[in-house]
Protein backbone atom coordinates (compact mmCIF):
# COMPACT_ATOMS: atom_id res chain seq x y z
CA UNK A 1 0.00 0.00 0.00
CA UNK A 2 2.82 2.44 0.88
CA UNK A 3 4.54 1.70 -2.43
CA UNK A 4 1.31 2.45 -4.30
CA UNK A 5 0.87 5.71 -2.41
CA UNK A 6 4.43 6.81 -3.18
CA UNK A 7 3.98 5.82 -6.82
CA UNK A 8 0.79 7.78 -7.44
CA UNK A 9 1.20 10.65 -4.95
CA UNK A 10 2.76 13.01 -7.56
CA UNK A 11 -0.26 12.51 -9.81
CA UNK A 12 -2.66 13.16 -6.93
CA UNK A 13 -0.63 16.18 -5.82
CA UNK A 14 -0.47 17.74 -9.30
CA UNK A 15 -4.02 19.27 -9.42
CA UNK A 16 -3.54 20.90 -6.01
CA UNK A 17 -0.14 22.25 -7.02
CA UNK A 18 -1.49 23.65 -10.31
CA UNK A 19 -4.37 25.35 -8.51
CA UNK A 20 -1.95 26.84 -5.94
CA UNK A 21 0.37 27.96 -8.74
CA UNK A 22 -2.37 29.63 -10.80
CA UNK A 23 -4.39 31.14 -7.96
CA UNK A 24 -1.61 32.22 -5.59
CA UNK A 25 2.03 31.96 -6.68
CA UNK A 26 1.80 33.50 -10.16
CA UNK A 27 -0.44 36.44 -9.08
CA UNK A 28 1.75 36.99 -6.02
CA UNK A 29 5.03 37.31 -7.91
CA UNK A 30 3.34 39.23 -10.73
CA UNK A 31 2.03 41.66 -8.11
CA UNK A 32 5.53 42.16 -6.72
CA UNK A 33 6.81 42.93 -10.23
CA UNK A 34 3.96 45.35 -10.94
CA UNK A 35 4.72 47.24 -7.71
CA UNK A 36 7.94 48.40 -9.41
CA UNK A 37 6.11 49.66 -12.51
CA UNK A 38 3.62 52.23 -13.72
CA UNK A 39 0.73 50.56 -15.48
CA UNK A 40 -2.96 50.65 -16.30
CA UNK A 41 -3.02 47.05 -17.55
CA UNK A 42 -0.50 44.25 -17.14
CA UNK A 43 0.56 44.54 -20.79
CA UNK A 44 1.62 48.23 -20.65
CA UNK A 45 3.71 48.12 -17.45
CA UNK A 46 6.79 50.38 -17.45
CA UNK A 47 9.54 49.71 -14.90
CA UNK A 48 10.14 52.67 -12.54
CA UNK A 49 12.20 51.08 -9.76
CA UNK A 50 11.40 52.12 -6.20
CA UNK A 51 9.41 55.21 -7.22
CA UNK A 52 6.08 53.71 -6.12
CA UNK A 53 7.45 52.69 -2.72
CA UNK A 54 8.91 56.15 -2.15
CA UNK A 55 5.54 57.67 -3.09
CA UNK A 56 3.79 55.51 -0.50
CA UNK A 57 5.73 57.11 2.35
CA UNK A 58 6.46 60.58 0.97
CA UNK A 59 3.28 61.53 -0.90
CA UNK A 60 0.71 59.31 0.81
CA UNK A 61 0.18 60.41 4.39
CA UNK A 62 -3.15 58.63 4.20
CA UNK A 63 -1.32 55.28 4.11
CA UNK A 64 0.45 55.96 7.41
CA UNK A 65 -2.80 57.18 8.97
CA UNK A 66 -4.54 54.00 7.82
CA UNK A 67 -1.64 51.92 9.17
CA UNK A 68 -1.86 53.54 12.61
CA UNK A 69 -5.66 53.20 12.64
CA UNK A 70 -5.39 49.52 11.68
CA UNK A 71 -2.73 48.78 14.32
CA UNK A 72 -4.85 50.36 17.08
CA UNK A 73 -7.91 48.48 15.86
CA UNK A 74 -6.02 45.17 15.69
CA UNK A 75 -4.59 45.46 19.21
CA UNK A 76 -7.94 46.26 20.84
CA UNK A 77 -9.91 43.76 18.76
CA UNK A 78 -7.51 40.86 19.28
CA UNK A 79 -7.41 41.39 23.04
CA UNK A 80 -11.15 41.89 23.50
CA UNK A 81 -12.21 39.04 21.21
CA UNK A 82 -9.92 36.49 22.84
CA UNK A 83 -10.70 37.55 26.39
CA UNK A 84 -14.48 37.42 25.86
CA UNK A 85 -14.29 34.21 23.80
CA UNK A 86 -12.19 32.46 26.45
CA UNK A 87 -14.52 33.63 29.22
CA UNK A 88 -17.55 32.33 27.31
CA UNK A 89 -15.76 29.03 26.66
CA UNK A 90 -15.07 28.64 30.40
CA UNK A 91 -18.74 29.23 31.17
CA UNK A 92 -20.09 26.97 28.42
CA UNK A 93 -17.88 24.01 29.34
CA UNK A 94 -19.67 23.77 32.67
CA UNK A 95 -22.83 21.77 33.25
CA UNK A 96 -25.28 24.48 32.22
CA UNK A 97 -28.71 23.63 30.86
CA UNK A 98 -28.98 24.47 27.16
CA UNK A 99 -25.25 25.10 26.73
CA UNK A 100 -25.30 23.65 23.18
CA UNK A 101 -28.00 26.16 22.24
CA UNK A 102 -25.93 29.00 23.67
CA UNK A 103 -22.89 27.81 21.72
CA UNK A 104 -24.91 27.79 18.51
CA UNK A 105 -26.35 31.25 19.12
CA UNK A 106 -22.94 32.78 19.86
CA UNK A 107 -21.44 31.15 16.76
CA UNK A 108 -24.17 32.27 14.34
CA UNK A 109 -22.89 35.87 13.70
CA UNK A 110 -19.80 34.35 12.08
CA UNK A 111 -22.04 32.93 9.33
CA UNK A 112 -23.19 36.39 8.21
CA UNK A 113 -21.25 38.11 5.41
CA UNK A 114 -19.11 41.12 6.21
CA UNK A 115 -21.01 43.57 3.98
CA UNK A 116 -24.32 42.59 5.58
CA UNK A 117 -22.82 42.87 9.06
CA UNK A 118 -21.52 46.34 8.26
CA UNK A 119 -24.91 47.64 7.19
CA UNK A 120 -26.68 45.96 10.12
CA UNK A 121 -24.37 47.58 12.66
CA UNK A 122 -24.50 50.90 10.85
CA UNK A 123 -28.29 50.91 11.36
CA UNK A 124 -27.97 49.85 15.00
CA UNK A 125 -25.27 52.38 15.92
CA UNK A 126 -26.92 55.24 14.03
CA UNK A 127 -30.22 54.34 15.69
CA UNK A 128 -28.57 55.03 19.05
CA UNK A 129 -26.49 58.06 18.02
CA UNK A 130 -29.36 59.84 16.24
CA UNK A 131 -31.02 60.26 19.64
CA UNK A 132 -28.12 62.52 20.62
CA UNK A 133 -27.81 64.34 17.30
CA UNK A 134 -24.87 62.34 15.95
CA UNK A 135 -24.19 59.61 13.42
CA UNK A 136 -21.40 57.09 13.06
CA UNK A 137 -19.77 59.41 10.50
CA UNK A 138 -19.82 62.45 12.82
CA UNK A 139 -16.68 61.45 14.69
CA UNK A 140 -13.88 59.01 13.80
CA UNK A 141 -14.05 57.60 17.33
CA UNK A 142 -17.61 56.42 16.64
CA UNK A 143 -16.40 54.60 13.53
CA UNK A 144 -13.43 53.10 15.35
CA UNK A 145 -15.47 51.66 18.21
CA UNK A 146 -18.21 50.65 15.80
CA UNK A 147 -15.68 48.51 13.92
CA UNK A 148 -14.40 47.04 17.19
CA UNK A 149 -17.93 46.11 18.28
CA UNK A 150 -18.71 44.63 14.87
CA UNK A 151 -15.52 42.55 14.84
CA UNK A 152 -16.18 41.29 18.36
CA UNK A 153 -19.77 40.37 17.57
CA UNK A 154 -18.71 38.46 14.48
CA UNK A 155 -15.71 36.55 15.81
CA UNK A 156 -16.23 35.89 19.53
CA UNK A 157 -18.43 32.87 18.86
CA UNK A 158 -15.98 31.38 16.38
CA UNK A 159 -13.05 31.73 18.76
CA UNK A 160 -15.21 30.42 21.60
CA UNK A 161 -15.69 27.11 19.75
CA UNK A 162 -11.92 26.71 19.37
CA UNK A 163 -11.36 27.47 23.05
CA UNK A 164 -14.07 25.00 24.04
CA UNK A 165 -12.28 22.28 22.06
CA UNK A 166 -9.07 23.12 23.92
CA UNK A 167 -10.71 23.24 27.34
CA UNK A 168 -12.28 19.82 26.84
CA UNK A 169 -8.76 18.36 26.61
CA UNK A 170 -7.53 19.86 29.89
CA UNK A 171 -6.61 16.96 32.23
CA UNK A 172 -9.23 16.94 34.99
CA UNK A 173 -6.94 14.88 37.21
CA UNK A 174 -4.55 17.82 37.53
CA UNK A 175 -7.38 20.21 38.37
CA UNK A 176 -8.77 17.86 41.02
CA UNK A 177 -5.32 17.36 42.51
CA UNK A 178 -4.76 21.12 42.63
CA UNK A 179 -8.09 21.62 44.40
CA UNK A 180 -7.16 18.98 46.96
CA UNK A 181 -3.88 20.83 47.56
CA UNK A 182 -5.89 24.01 48.22
CA UNK A 183 -5.16 25.91 45.02
CA UNK A 184 -7.58 28.75 44.26
CA UNK A 185 -9.60 28.92 41.04
CA UNK A 186 -7.43 31.80 39.84
CA UNK A 187 -4.24 29.82 40.41
CA UNK A 188 -5.71 26.78 38.64
CA UNK A 189 -6.71 28.98 35.70
CA UNK A 190 -3.25 30.49 35.21
CA UNK A 191 -1.11 27.49 36.17
CA UNK A 192 -3.07 24.59 34.64
CA UNK A 193 -5.92 25.65 32.35
CA UNK A 194 -4.27 28.39 30.26
CA UNK A 195 -0.98 26.46 29.71
CA UNK A 196 -3.02 23.42 28.65
CA UNK A 197 -4.97 25.39 26.02
CA UNK A 198 -1.96 27.22 24.55
CA UNK A 199 -2.44 25.48 21.15
CA UNK A 200 -5.97 26.93 21.01
CA UNK A 201 -4.66 30.34 22.06
CA UNK A 202 -2.08 30.19 19.25
CA UNK A 203 -4.76 29.44 16.66
CA UNK A 204 -7.20 32.06 17.96
CA UNK A 205 -4.56 34.80 18.15
CA UNK A 206 -3.44 34.01 14.61
CA UNK A 207 -6.98 34.09 13.20
CA UNK A 208 -8.05 37.26 15.00
CA UNK A 209 -4.78 39.07 14.26
CA UNK A 210 -4.78 38.33 10.53
CA UNK A 211 -8.50 39.03 10.19
CA UNK A 212 -8.15 42.34 12.03
CA UNK A 213 -5.43 43.53 9.67
CA UNK A 214 -7.21 42.27 6.54
CA UNK A 215 -10.63 43.72 7.43
CA UNK A 216 -12.17 45.23 4.31
CA UNK A 217 -15.84 44.59 3.59
CA UNK A 218 -17.02 45.49 7.10
CA UNK A 219 -15.02 48.72 6.96
CA UNK A 220 -16.46 49.54 3.52
CA UNK A 221 -20.05 48.94 4.62
CA UNK A 222 -19.88 50.54 8.07
CA UNK A 223 -17.98 53.79 7.44
CA UNK A 224 -16.31 53.58 4.00
CA UNK A 225 -13.42 55.45 5.66
CA UNK A 226 -15.48 58.51 6.59
CA UNK A 227 -15.18 61.11 7.94
CA UNK A 228 -12.33 62.39 5.72
CA UNK A 229 -10.73 58.91 5.45
CA UNK A 230 -10.02 58.90 9.21
CA UNK A 231 -11.58 55.45 9.67
CA UNK A 232 -10.01 53.96 6.56
CA UNK A 233 -8.17 50.72 7.27
CA UNK A 234 -5.21 49.46 5.24
CA UNK A 235 -7.15 47.12 2.96
CA UNK A 236 -9.67 49.84 2.08
CA UNK A 237 -6.87 52.37 1.59
CA UNK A 238 -5.18 50.06 -0.93
CA UNK A 239 -8.48 49.52 -2.74
CA UNK A 240 -9.18 53.26 -2.94
CA UNK A 241 -5.66 53.97 -4.20
CA UNK A 242 -5.73 51.29 -6.88
CA UNK A 243 -9.26 51.91 -8.17
CA UNK A 244 -9.93 55.48 -7.09
CA UNK A 245 -6.91 57.36 -8.47
CA UNK A 246 -6.03 57.39 -12.16
CA UNK A 247 -2.38 56.48 -12.73
CA UNK A 248 -1.88 55.28 -9.15
CA UNK A 249 -2.19 51.57 -9.86
CA UNK A 250 1.54 51.03 -9.25
CA UNK A 251 1.36 52.87 -5.93
CA UNK A 252 -1.64 50.79 -4.94
CA UNK A 253 0.27 47.63 -5.82
CA UNK A 254 3.28 48.79 -3.79
CA UNK A 255 0.98 49.37 -0.82
CA UNK A 256 -0.42 45.86 -1.28
CA UNK A 257 3.08 44.33 -1.21
CA UNK A 258 4.00 46.28 1.93
CA UNK A 259 0.70 45.26 3.50
CA UNK A 260 1.28 41.57 2.69
CA UNK A 261 4.79 41.61 4.13
CA UNK A 262 3.62 43.44 7.25
CA UNK A 263 0.84 40.95 7.97
CA UNK A 264 3.16 38.01 7.26
CA UNK A 265 5.87 39.29 9.63
CA UNK A 266 3.40 40.05 12.43
CA UNK A 267 1.64 36.69 12.04
CA UNK A 268 4.90 34.72 11.98
CA UNK A 269 6.20 36.59 15.03
CA UNK A 270 2.99 35.84 16.90
CA UNK A 271 3.17 32.15 15.94
CA UNK A 272 6.80 31.97 17.07
CA UNK A 273 6.11 33.56 20.46
CA UNK A 274 2.96 31.59 21.30
CA UNK A 275 4.32 28.25 20.05
CA UNK A 276 7.37 28.73 22.21
CA UNK A 277 4.99 28.99 25.16
CA UNK A 278 3.43 25.70 24.08
CA UNK A 279 6.81 23.97 24.17
CA UNK A 280 7.74 25.51 27.53
CA UNK A 281 4.50 24.27 29.03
Amino acid sequence: MNKQIRKYSPILFLPVFLAFLIVFLIPFFLGIYLSFTEFTTVSDAVFVGFKNYLSVFTNSGDFLNSLWFTVRFAVISVLSINIFAFALALILTRNIRGRNIYRTVFFMPNLIGGIVLGYIWQLIINGVLYNYGYSILSNPDFGFWGLVILMNWQMIGYMMIIYIAGLQNVPHEQIEAAKVDGASNTRILFKITIPAVMPSITICLFLTLTNAFKLFDQNLALTAGAPARQTEMLALNIYNTFYGRVGAEGIGQAKAVIFSLLVAVIALLQLYLTRRKEYEN
